[in-house]
């Protein structure tokens, strides 16, 4: 009876040490991820940082022109309103990074690691959530990934307007919305059904590759094939796509 009682405990205590490694094990790959969004994100800061510099310096000259009399105020009136463009996002960035480096949540011990693209998720507005799940499921996308090319390109603002020209929550560029009759591109249901539909063409161009489909939505599906179909080396795209792809959770084929 006292040599079962001594093994039963054994077998406990090694069962107890099984579960221990296989949470470090796990815990790397989680580390190495943290690790890589961190990096992209500080990354993507400092472009736009750069970018924010560079439109100071032109916004200066503009007024300096305008001052003399060579441009109109219309030329000054577009240079202020794209350096506050850059600025937002330096200041969206800066709060995603300040999320980033904020402590995981603990995991009950009995909760298996989900994978990423698992995980409960929501845009903050009950009527978007809906209209991403349904599109998604239409066209067959999945809906984590609207969601997260979503959040990279609007932080879920209905109203956005890039510099570009981009406009919405999925940030449609006028041609892109013609192409899928998005009439409005502030609507939020043409702009998801609009985007999604986007999405899935370039998915389906690429043969399932995410990360090419979205240096696609970035860049456009031509800056792909240009570079023999591959992430086309523009430091925004590239970074667009690592972050997106880290949010996502999946390998690239």
């Amino acid at each position: 009876m006292v040599f079962r009682n001594i093994f039963a405990g054994f077998s406990k205590a090694a069962l107890l040490l099984g579960f221990v490694v296989i949470g470090l094990v796990s815990a790397v790959p989680a580390r190495a991820q943290e690790s890589d969004l961190k990096g992209s994100l500080s990354d993507l800061s400092t472009l736009y940082q750069n970018d924010v510099q560079r439109l100071e310096k032109r916004l200066q000259q503009s007024k300096e022109l305008y001052d003399d009399g060579l441009i109109s105020r219309v030329d000054v009136e577009n240079g202020e309103k794209e350096l506050a463009d850059a600025r937002a996002k330096v200041e969206q960035i800066a709060n995603e990074i300040a999320a980033a480096n904020k402590p995981a949540p603990v995991l009950a011990s009995d909760t298996a690691v989900m994978a990423l693209s698992d995980r409960p998720w929501s845009t903050g507005n009950s009527k978007i959530d809906g209209l991403i799940r349904y599109y998604g499921t239409q066209h067959g996308v999945d809906p984590y990934l609207i969601y997260c090319l979503m959040s990279q390109e609007s932080g879920f603002s209905a109203g956005a307007t890039s510099n570009k020209g981009a406009q919405g929550l999925m940030q449609l560029m006028p041609g892109t919305a013609a192409r899928y009759g998005v009439t409005n591109p502030y609507d939020v249901a043409q702009n998801i059904k609009g985007g999604t539909r986007y999405l899935k063409d370039l998915l389906k161009m690429f043969n399932g590759r995410v990360d090419l489909a979205l240096a696609g939505y970035n860049a456009g599906e031509g800056a792909v094939m240009k570079y023999g179909k591959t992430v086309p080396p523009y430091s925004e795209t590239r970074n667009y796509v690592r972050l997106i792809l880290l949010r996502y959770g999946k390998k690239t084929t």
